[in-house]
């Protein structure tokens, strides 16, 4: 029976314009929840150079908080890491070990991670508190590791303005780094800056041409750059042959409900990894927004309406232009 389930998921795949092979792990549908306080979000992915294992990791929401007045439950978070070996099966680890917390409560969103091959380095939102809103400042950090365990504060990044979160990083082809990141006080649309060595950064303002979204994610696949924005009822994709002018494709990622388990709800704020041929977007879904339900009411699970779910799906990629996702499809990690 599961090698009929694994031929149609394959055959669906060939149909929706993804190169298939044979070989490789299905992934579990939800694929991730944290043990702890069962809120892992905006997900973030990074092989260990010392064991080869794959690390994720996220933003672990507090979504057992249910007596706060209004957000708290996304504040005083920690970083969750989860570890895989086939990017398919995930356990927790431990949280990670942020050495920057000047303030009683910190708070802490949105990682972003790369390698230089020498160091690990994250661009952390940090946010001084615990609050019941969200009007107050955030900005970005920089931090390195070793391990991606522990890990030392570097500074505070000079960006656009007070108020920003949601680093992405990447390499270019000659060697040095872009960082897309969300700006709040403009409408939450879409800055970039340009370093040659991670540490210092010269910021170029809002992204011509972006509305507003968060959470981005920047990639090179299939010949092109694309960018993946979370707008709040999907993803939107623009293309782009220099990861500097973009152009934005018709409709959205993962907007429509999905039929797995927890994935009938808008994709929100993902991770790309591409191995060869393939790519995966990994994404989280809100417990509370599943069938217009509201916070705080009880789930016949007895889950916290603030549960959030980590979930995955293969990218397809048909004519070099266009991104496309069957989220229904069953997942072989590759």
């Amino acid at each position: 029976m599961k090698k009929l389930f694994l031929f149609a998921a394959v055959l669906l795949a060939a149909l929706s314009g993804c190169q298939v092979q044979p070989e490789g792990v299905e992934a579990p549908k939800p694929l991730y929840r944290d043990p702890v306080h069962g809120g892992a979000a905006d997900p973030v992915i990074v092989q260990n150079r010392s064991d080869g294992l794959w690390y994720m990791f996220y933003t672990c929401r507090r979504a057992d908080l249910l007596d706060g007045k209004g957000v708290e439950w996304v504040h005083g978070c920690p970083i969750g890491i989860a570890t895989s070996s086939d990017l398919a099966n995930w356990e927790f680890l431990q949280y990670a070990e942020i050495g920057y917390a000047p303030d009683p409560d910190p708070t802490y969103w949105a990682p972003s991670v790369v390698d230089d091959g020498k160091l690990y380095h994250m661009y952390l939102t940090y946010v001084p508190g615990v609050f019941s809103d969200w009007d107050h400042p955030r900005h970005i950090v920089h931090l390195t590791s070793e391990d991606l365990v522990s890990w030392k504060f570097e500074k505070v990044l000079d960006l656009i303005s007070e108020k920003v979160i949601d680093a992405d990083v990447a390499r270019l082809p000659d060697g040095s780094w872009r960082m897309w990141y969300n700006d709040e006080p403009t409408g939450k649309r879409i800055a970039w800056a340009d370093s040659k060595d991670l540490y210092d950064w010269e910021d170029h303002g809002l992204l011509p041409g972006i509305s507003s979204c968060e959470g981005p994610k920047a990639f090179f696949w299939k010949g092109s750059w694309w960018l993946i924005c979370d707008e709040w009822k999907g993803f939107a994709v623009w293309r782009s042959d220099d990861a500097e002018h973009w152009t934005r494709q018709e409709g959205n990622l993962l907007q429509e409900p999905g039929q797995g388990l927890y994935d009938d709800v808008a994709g929100n704020h993902c991770d790309v990894v591409v191995r060869g041929d393939h790519a995966y977007i990994y994404y989280f879904t809100h417990l509370a927004r599943f069938r217009g339900q509201q916070p705080r009411e009880p789930r016949e699970e007895g889950l916290s309406p603030f549960t959030t779910f980590i979930q995955v799906a293969e990218l397809c990629c048909e004519d070099g232009l266009t991104l496309s996702c069957d989220r229904d499809a069953v997942t072989i990690i590759r």
